[in-house]
This record gives C-alpha cells, structure tokens and sequence, in this order.
C-alpha cells in the first residue's frame, strides 16, 4: 500500500478521513484551503471547527443521534475521543468547548503523522486515491470539477447559523434554569414568553428585513432540518410553540406552571462565557437581529459574540451518483464523505469520513467493500444516501431510517 491518499478539506468527515488512514499506516495528505481561502461560515484555519452550533445533540443511547456516538465510539473516532474529552455541561446531550474541540482534533491528526497543508484544490486527478470531504461550502472551483467527473449537476440548499450572546449581558432575573422534563442537569437557561409577548415576537420575526440573497443563491431550498427561525414562523402563528420554542416540560420552578412559550439559551464555552440561543439560526439582517431579539425577557441589553448567518450548502445525488463505500460510480480512485454527500449534521459526517475511510483502506489493500448492517445508526444512514429515491435530500441519523423489525411489532423508539 505505497499510495499517499489525498483528503481535501479539514472538516469534521475530512480529519475523521485522515486519521483513521493514518492510523492504519496509510501516509495521507490532508488539505485544506483555509486561511488562505475561507468560507462564508468559518473564522480559523483549525481542523473541524464547528460553525453552526456546539452540540452534537442527544448523547443517550434510546435516541438514534446516540446510537451513533456509540457505534462510532467502538470505532475509535477521533471526532468522539475529542468531543468527548471538550465536554461542556448541556444535559442529556453532547456539547463541547468549540476551541478546546478543535484543538483536540489537530492534536491527534500530528499524533497520527498525517501531512497537513494549506492549499485550495481546484483539480481531481483520478488517478490518485482521493477523498474529497469539502462540506456545504465546497469551492466553485472543485464543485466545478466534481461536475466534471460525475457529469452531474449538484443539488443546493441553505443552512444557517444561530446568534450567540455573551452571557455577562444577560438579564438572568426573568430566566430560569432547567431541562426539558427536568432531564439532565438542568443546563438551560430558558426566557419565558406570554401570549401577548409570543406574538408580539412572531410578528416582528415575519416583517423582519432579511439579507438579499446572491444571484446564484436563488432557487434554491432551505434544509428542512435547520430553517431559519423567521421563516418558521412565517409558516403559522404557532409554529414556533410547536418546534424551538416549545414550553412543554419546561415548567417555571418559581411558579410551576408553564410560559406560553420558552426560548432557551445553552452554554456555549467550557467557560461559560456566551450563551447561544437555541433553534435561532436566521437570514434576518444584522441591525433586525439586534432589535428583535433584544425583545426577549433577559436578552434587551444583550451583546452578541456571534450574530446569525445563512449560507448556500452543497450536496451531490449520492443515490444516483456514490457507491454504499462511498466511492463514486464514474471514478474508481474517489470518494467522497460527509455533508457533501447529503448526511447532515456533525457526527454524520464524522461517520461518512470514517465510512470512505475504511473503504479507502479495503481497495488500498485488495479487500473486500466495508458495509455495515442496515440495522446500525452507521448502515441505515448509508443505505439512505445510496438507495435511489425520488426528492433525496440530507439527512440527520434517525430511527426512521431503520428497516422494520423481523416481528413485525411496532415498538416505540425506547423498545426499537
């Protein structure tokens, strides 16, 4: 196995990709084009730096986002051994200190010996064996390319970022602090909202001004998974009491009763510095972001570390375009991981770089094709974004994407 492996882009599937190479001895070169060339979402030049939130969601094993942390635990996934080891308090669910997260990756990439360096590939030699883990927010240059050789048009939809405040301009008096239903150790802050201050709120987020969109940005769709919140509420008036803002389980322990609403804050940093503001990514103008959502009991003299942003994400038709490896159907020698090839989510792409990876190792040495069973977080979310389908878009590792089970009892996700 005398190849090097190239792994274009240094995002959470792209270093996943490169250490499980190197660990099996397999010399990897890893390239990554920021700083020199950065996206509209990132600000450093670290391996898998997060941009969209700090949590890795549920870390309980009923939930499928659970599941998967632990098959990819028994993996020996560095993306998991780092996050692992940032753990900040949120809960039942898996957050982490974003830079001490980061700094655990690049840690063990230089364990690993894997070659880093700071290039933009624009060009996909087919020759060399390589995995391209650009993300959303691939190059126009590489997209380009990735054309070329699948004689493909991508597909296209917006993601976006929710704001973050810093926590020492935060009112906590009208807050409280608990977890929904109390589970977990009570990591929230949560702002409770009346009727009249709900829909006071709903209205300013509709007539809010939002940022023009770009040309090439146009006719494309939102991700369904991750709407910005002005656009939720444009959906109905009790929209947002149904998804981000929901109060059930979220009873005021002063009171013991339940707001009309509840929006929550999560620790953001191991410090406990900034606060961000759950389920809030948006579109909304910057100056309209600051008027609005200054509305919310607690946050009117707020400052913002991180104001929101939304972003055009790209991801190939894997169904029609990639191979359960991963490997793509019109090139022998490349393969492709992560959000590019419609897994959503952090973990999920930590998974498919893990994925490709193995796979990359197989053919490297005369083996057999890596599959998992379908009964597996890993094996059902890579049946899903191979299995062709009418209307494939991302998606999160979900029950819904298990096969039955051979009774044919249907069970509720605890019994499944």
């Amino acid at each position: 196995m005398a190849d090097r492996v190239l792994v274009i882009g240094a995002g959470l599937a792209g270093s996943e990709a490169a250490w499980q190479l190197a660990r099996r001895g397999i010399a990897v070169t890893l390239a990554e084009m920021r700083p020199l060339t950065m996206t509209p979402a990132h600000h450093t030049a670290w391996a898998a730096e997060l941009v969209c939130t700090n949590s890795f969601k549920s870390d309980v094993p009923q939930v499928a986002a659970g599941l998967l942390k632990e098959e990819l635990r028994a993996l020996g996934s560095l993306v998991l051994r780092a996050a692992d080891a940032s753990k900040i308090p949120s809960g039942q669910d898996l957050s982490v200190d974003r830079e001490s997260f980061a700094r655990g990756v690049e840690a063990g990439l230089a364990e690993a010996g894997v070659l880093r360096v700071g290039r933009e590939v624009t060009e996909i030699d087919p020759a060399v064996p390589t995995i391209v883990a650009t993300g959303p927010l691939t190059s126009s240059p590489l997209a380009a390319a990735l054309e070329r050789l699948t004689g493909a048009e991508h597909l296209h939809f917006f993601d976006a970022a929710a704001p973050i405040v810093f926590k020492d301009s935060v009112d906590h008096d009208p807050l409280f602090h608990k977890s929904r239903y109390d589970k977990g150790e009570g990591n929230y802050w949560n702002a409770p909202l009346d009727r009249t201050q709900y829909e006071t709120f709903v209205s300013e987020l509709v007539r809010g001004e939002q940022v023009e969109l770009k040309d090439f940005e146009r006719g494309t769709k939102w991700f369904e998974a991750c709407l910005p919140v002005e656009e939720i509420a444009r959906r109905g008036p009790e929209t947002l009491r149904f998804g981000p803002l929901k109060p059930l389980g979220l009873e005021d322990p002063r009171t013991g009763r339940r707001a009309w609403a509840v929006v929550q804050l999560r620790q953001e940093d191991a410090a406990a510095d900034l606060y961000n503001l759950v389920g809030f990514q948006t579109n909304l103008r910057w100056p309209e972001q600051r008027r609005i959502f200054r509305t919310i009991p607690g946050l009117a003299k707020a400052e913002f570390a991180r104001l929101g942003v939304m972003h055009r994400n790209t991801y190939i038709d894997s169904p029609r375009l990639l191979l359960p490896s991963h490997r793509l159907r019109a090139a022998e020698r490349t393969w492709l991981a992560g959000q590019l090839v419609g897994v959503e989510g952090y973990l999920e792409s930590a998974m498919s770089g893990l994925v490709a990876a193995l796979n990359v190792a197989a053919s490297l040495g005369g083996g057999d094709e890596v599959r998992f069973p379908d009964d597996t977080a890993i094996g059902s979310l890579v049946r899903y974004i191979t299995t062709p389908q009418q209307g494939f878009a991302p998606m999160n590792a979900t029950w819904g994407l298990f096969p039955a089970l051979a009774d044919g009892v249907r069970r509720d996700k605890r019994e499944r």
